[in-house]
This record gives structure tokens, C-alpha cells and sequence, in this order.
């Protein structure tokens, strides 16, 4: 939880602010999951911050929302691609991920 906590302050991702006069907060809960190993043993524990969405309305609380997903096909495509260029790869473990809308 630490961890998180860091990397939301240093990415400035909030601002503490007064609530509107007849808005509510909208409420966030800590999200527990335990990576395994092959052979069983804990690798790490993750927690991560995430918003009660079910409290939220559309057009209120909210006017666009975001889902990155990628397809299975295009994820072998990459792989073949590097492959058969011989080209290396790594893997990447990403912390936090933030969409950025300042453009505009």
C-alpha cells in the first residue's frame, strides 16, 4: 500500500479539494491480490486504490471512461514479428498506469 501511496503522490494523480455544495465524494477501497510462484510460495502481495464505481452516474460523475485491452492475435503477432527479426524481448512489469488528458 506504500508503494502505491508514492506513486500516486509523485505523479500528483489527486488533489485535496472542498466538495461542491450537494456533490458527495465518491469512495475508494483497497484491492488485495497474492502473486504465487510455479511452486506455490508467495512471490508478492499487490494492493492497489481503486475507485467504488458502483456509486458513480454518468454524465455526473463522470463524461468518458477508458479500458485499454489488446487482443490475444495481436499479441502472438508481436511475438512472431520479434522472432523471426531476431530482434530481443523483455518483459515489463508496470506499477501504475495513468491516462493523461491534457491535450486540449
Amino acid at each position: 500500500m506504500g508503494k502505491e501511496f508514492e506513486a500516486l503522490e509523485a505523479n500528483h494523480i489527486w488533489y485535496v479539494v472542498p466538495i461542491p455544495i450537494g456533490k458527495k465524494a465518491i469512495g475508494s477501497k483497497w484491492a488485495y491480490k497474492i502473486k504465487f510462484r510455479a511452486d506455490g510460495s508467495v512471490e508478492r502481495y499487490k494492493a492497489r486504490l481503486v475507485v467504488r464505481g458502483d456509486t458513480q452516474t454518468a454524465g455526473i460523475d463522470y463524461n468518458k471512461s477508458f479500458s485499454p485491452m489488446i487482443k490475444m492475435t495481436t499479441v502472438k503477432c508481436l511475438i512472431t514479428g520479434a522472432v523471426n527479426n531476431q530482434w530481443p524481448l523483455f518483459q515489463l512489469d508496470v506499477n501504475n498506469v495513468f491516462l493523461y488528458e491534457g491535450f486540449g
